[in-house]
């Protein structure tokens, strides 16, 4: 185990991180990239906005899959990436079952 400069300990937890910034890290980029395509400007039907959709997905999901090591543990990372995740979709289905 490794401290950091305030003597709280970090665990290794490798797996555990690893997956939750596949998985969650993975819908997480999903769910914002939807939210974007569906009500950000011009709508889903914005020209060129289902390629730039679809090329933010990566740098999104890679930004929050790097900083899935800097949770102290494998379970804050699931706690703290699935707790947005679950909201963010069902902000997205409630306002998809609205339109």
């Amino acid at each position: 185990m490794e401290t950091s400069g305030q003597g709280q300990a970090f665990q290794a937890d490798w797996l555990s991180k690893t997956l939750a910034g596949m998985l969650l890290g993975l819908a997480l980029a999903y769910v914002s990239i939807a939210l974007f395509a569906w009500y950000g400007p011009g709508g889903i039907d914005a020209q060129d906005k289902v390629q730039f959709n679809m090329w933010m997905i990566t740098p999104i999901w890679f930004s929050i899959f790097s900083a899935t090591y800097l949770f102290r543990t494998g379970k804050r990372a699931w706690l703290l990436l699935g707790i947005p995740t679950l909201a963010l979709y069902g902000v997205f289905f409630l306002l998809r079952s609205m339109a």
